[in-house]
This record gives structure tokens, C-alpha cells and sequence, in this order.
């Protein structure tokens, strides 16, 4: 995938969109909000992935934010957050999917 999804410190828990129009997945990297954000890549027209954008406040917070996924209607993302330090206490958060279509780049 180069360096659009594999950098940062830890890449992992890809999801891709059914249509394949977007990737989800999540990274450790510098200028992160935590232990790690969920980030999305949209297919470009030439079936390359554009760059990796944070997904923002809405979604990920100082914690450890992780295995993202969209619901088969496509109405909510479903993700994990670690709420200590350790990961041992690892909850379960849902927001409005419309944040994808807000990230998407205007063509």
C-alpha cells in the first residue's frame, strides 16, 4: 500500500468500504491526538489510495483508538478506545458515518 497507509510507528486493523471507495484503518503517528488515531484513505480515479487523513476530534481522542469498522447500512462507525493507560479497560464507541462523506476530498 506504500507510504500512504504503511508509515508511522504501528500500522494495523484495516477496513475497507464494500465499494472499496475508502480504507479505515488505524496508526501511531507523529501530530496524532493519542496512543493511536483512526485514519481514512480514498480511492483516487486512477485506483490509487490519496493520503492518510486523521479523522479528527469527533473520532479519536488521547486514548488508544483502534479497529474501526462501518455498519452494514453504512450509518455508524464502531470502534474501540482504551480507557487506561494499559489497554486493559477497552471500550466500545459509535459515531454518525456522515464524517467520511465530510473528510471526503471535493473533486
Amino acid at each position: 500500500m506504500g507510504p500512504t497507509v504503511n508509515s508511522g510507528k504501528m500500522t494495523a486493523h484495516p477496513f475497507i468500504a464494500p465499494d472499496e471507495s475508502y480504507l479505515i484503518w488505524d496508526s501511531k503517528r507523529d501530530g496524532g491526538y493519542g496512543g493511536s488515531d483512526l485514519y481514512i484513505s480514498f480511492r483516487q480515479e486512477d485506483g490509487s489510495w490519496g493520503p492518510a487523513i486523521n479523522m479528527g476530534e469527533k473520532i479519536n481522542s488521547d486514548k488508544w483508538d483502534a479497529y474501526a469498522s462501518v455498519t452494514p447500512d453504512g450509518k455508524y462507525i464502531l470502534f474501540n478506545r482504551g480507557i487506561d493507560d494499559d489497554n486493559d479497560n477497552v471500550d466500545i464507541y459509535w459515531v454518525d458515518a456522515q464524517v467520511i462523506e465530510a473528510l471526503r476530498p471535493k473533486q
